[in-house]
């Protein structure tokens, strides 16, 4: 069959399917794009001779801006559990540069997303081209290399006789559970809208199996050991729970075995709430309840997650228990010499039906669902009042949200939304914080909104964020997906404002204010307008002075079938401090006394790092 590249290209991507128990669904969901010089001729002649209407296999969204479409990318793959993924094509120069942002978060977060830059001519006849960087040490060296450290897997299609074997390398790694992240093919764009004759083959339907490693043998005997032997045992549950539909096994094995459940950022909502072993937020920006609990642990039981520092408290949280750490990569599986169980989650937890009538120590199930009591009371006072300050109006989307999801990335909100949010269930709940992307939030919830259009989604993004990425309102208002987003407006970088003056700099360059008679900026606050803003890219606006109107609002918008934002100012209120330290360094000298003050305290704390070995 004679087809460019770029065709064969979009035939391959409309044949590929996943599947997993039994499940299939179509690996490649849809390309977003930006078309210049560098992508047109071939991507996009290529997607508009097949219709490019989101009726067909191969959809085509339109997004603002390139870092964007990959956050909604991200969103969207995330959302469906790893199992789907979109493409995002880009030109040549600035919209293949604008990718690599993306490409971290997705890479980081372990969520597929397929990459499709432009690229120089291979042929280099015109060379230098428009946007091309030229590097005196090599010809073959273009913007694109800067995906490479990001990417799971790059290459470089410089002749059509690469396509077959690098397609089938991206889908590889796109469906490896232990391996996935951003996936670069990059594509010169003479070869984009070069003919060759291909193979039949390349375009027949082609299913990729995603796989539920089981544990192996002598590796589970030795976990089992381990969790028999302990007394006071901890599950800090991550995103690979959520990922592998391990959700209703971890329940049953808490259920059974009387082992409380502790949840990382990624992994919230993998118990619901009110589940008798959950005690929430784990780390830096966890509760009291399961911070205290794994200060006590004698054994850590890591179910699919990384351990970030967060998690950790930059290695000060867990006392002296041991890890067992089960985790479908092998890498995460063997941090803080754990006992490894590399394996799929859901097969690892059923698994553990070996254990038997084995349970905690009575003593320590009955005080985890003491504190999670009390935890639950403490969030019940600092979630209500008459104030909108920031754990009110969480509480508030909290009610109203029901069943929807909450999305969320950066500043002070991700450490609110883990201690305070009542997670429902798996899928609840998506904060992303592997990155902790400013400006994710509203691409991320088109994409999550592209995955799940029957649940609400509650888009949750500060004023910082808001002014660094809100374009994607345009992309939802004018694909007629709908979210509901909550701009909370606090003039500022909030959360960076407070750790700013944590450690003597003064919360330089944290608050939104002009350049005052001074030469500092500490003038009157910049008069913006977030939601006139938000109302020039097409969405409907409310506004929200006072808990009871924050409410109506909130309702009013899950009602409406438009993409509304509900803009609300806070006032500075109590939440509830954190229990856990995170190492940020402080000044080792400086002549004002605030950060030697600052340098000290940070001195004791790194005493109770440890080497985890």
């Amino acid at each position: 069959m004679r087809l460019t590249v770029a065709q064969a290209l979009v035939r391959f991507l409309a044949s590929q399917w996943s599947e997993r128990d039994g499940a299939e669904q179509r690996l490649v969901a849809g390309v977003f794009g930006i078309f210049g010089h560098g992508n047109v001729a071939g991507l996009g002649q290529a997607l508009a001779e097949r219709g490019a209407g989101t009726g067909d296999a191969l959809p085509y969204y339109l997004a603002r801006n390139e870092q964007a479409m990959v956050h909604t990318a991200v969103g969207y793959a995330r959302a469906r559990d790893r199992l789907s993924a979109f493409a995002c094509t880009t030109s040549i120069g600035p919209g293949a540069t604008n990718l690599v942002t993306g490409a971290a978060l997705a890479t980081i977060n372990r969520i597929p997303v397929l990459l499709l830059p432009g690229d120089v001519f291979a042929t280099r006849v015109a060379n230098p081209v428009l946007q091309e960087l030229e590097d005196p040490r090599s010809y073959d060296v273009t913007v694109n290399d800067a995906l490479r450290p990001v990417s799971r897997f790059f290459d470089r299609i410089n002749r059509p006789e690469q396509l077959p074997s690098a397609l089938l390398a991206a889908m590889r790694v796109l469906t490896d559970p232990a391996e996935t992240g951003a996936v670069t093919l990059a594509l010169p764009q003479d070869v984009q809208a070069e003919a060759y004759d291909w193979p039949e083959e390349l375009f027949a339907r082609r299913v990729w199996h995603v796989a539920r490693p089981v544990p192996e043998p002598a590796a589970l005997e030795r976990a089992l050991e381990l969790v028999r032997a302990s007394r006071r045992p901890l599950v800090v549950a991550g995103g690979g729970v959520i990922y592998s539909g391990a959700a209703g096994a971890l329940a049953a094995f808490a259920e059974r075995h009387g082992v409380p459940v502790a949840e990382t950022q990624a992994g919230k909502g993998a118990v619901p709430y009110d589940h008798p072993c959950w005690v929430g937020a784990v780390g830096h920006t966890g509760t009291a309840a399961a911070n205290e609990l794994a200060r006590e642990a004698d054994l850590v039981i890591g179910v699919g997650t990384r351990y970030s520092d967060f998690t950790t408290a930059s290695r000060t949280l867990f006392g002296r228990a041991r890890f067992l750490n089960v985790n479908v990569a092998a890498f995460d599986a063997a941090k803080h010499a754990g006992e490894m169980l590399v394996a799929d989650a859901r097969a690892a937890l059923e698994a553990f039906g070996a254990l038997g009538d084995w349970r905690a120590e009575a003593g320590w199930t009955g005080r985890a669902a003491e504190l999670a009591h009390g935890w639950h009371e403490q969030v019940s006072l600092v979630t209500t009042g008459e104030e909108l300050t920031q754990p009110v109006v969480l509480g508030l989307v909290n009610e109203v949200a029901q069943d929807g999801v909450v999305v969320n990335a950066a500043g002070s909100m991700p450490g609110d939304l883990h201690k305070l949010w009542m997670t429902r269930g798996p899928g609840a709940y998506h904060v992303e914080y592997g990155y902790s992307c400013m400006g994710y939030e509203i691409a991320g919830g088109l994409g999550v909104k592209l995955a799940a259009p029957e649940r609400e989604v509650f888009v949750l993004v500060g004023d910082g964020s808001y002014l660094m990425m809100a374009q994607e309102i345009a992309t939802a208002v004018q694909e007629g997906v709908k979210l509901v987003i909550v701009l909370v407006d606090n003039r500022g970088f909030a959360s960076i404002g407070g750790l700013s003056e944590s450690v003597g700099a003064r919360r330089l360059g944290t608050a939104y204010r002009v350049r005052g008679a001074s030469g500092q900026l500490d003038g009157p606050f910049v008069p913006v307008d977030l939601a006139a803003n938000a109302a020039s890219l097409g969405a409907e606006v409310l506004r929200a002075d006072d808990p009871k109107s924050l409410r109506a609002a909130l309702t009013e918008a899950r009602e409406s079938s438009r993409t509304t934002v509900v803009y609300v100012e806070t006032v500075p209120g109590p939440a509830p401090a954190t229990t856990a330290w995170w190492d940020v360094p402080v000044a080792e000298v400086s002549g004002e006394e605030e950060v030697r003050r600052a340098r000290e305290a940070y001195e004791t704390a790194k005493r109770d790092q440890r080497p985890y070995l």
